[in-house]
């Protein structure tokens, strides 16, 4: 696998994790009232157009690599996704969620490797 389809994979699941924290961000301003509709509106753009690019992206993968080498990408997504949602939406992670993402972590570099 060349670093320019492991960059490209990464960046896939950046797009996903991304689309899900702009759509979140999306519906927590919905809740607002008065609704900020511009905001509103432009995160769940941001959110729609990323989840496109991680579509478009993986359906690629999916045509041009075997599905074994393809599916522990999406290993990464709750990692990125435990970051993502602590950083970008300051949600509170309990310690046990991370001890998950290690465990998660360790699980797909084991099936990765094997």
């Amino acid at each position: 696998m060349s670093a320019f389809t492991i960059l490209l994979l990464v960046i896939s699941q950046v797009a996903l994790v991304a689309s899900q924290i702009f759509l979140k961000h999306c519906m927590n301003l919905a809740a607002h009232r008065p609704r900020p509709w511009p905001r509103v509106s432009l995160h769940f753009a941001l959110g729609v157009a990323a989840l496109t690019l991680w579509f478009l992206l993986w359906l690629g993968f999916l045509q041009t690599m075997p599905l074994s080498q393809v599916m522990p990408w999406e290993g990464l997504s709750p990692v990125l996704l435990l970051f993502g949602a602590s950083l970008f939406l300051r949600e509170k992670i309990a310690p046990a969620a991370w001890i998950g993402i290690v465990l998660i972590s360790a699980g797909v570099v084991l099936v990765s490797v094997g």
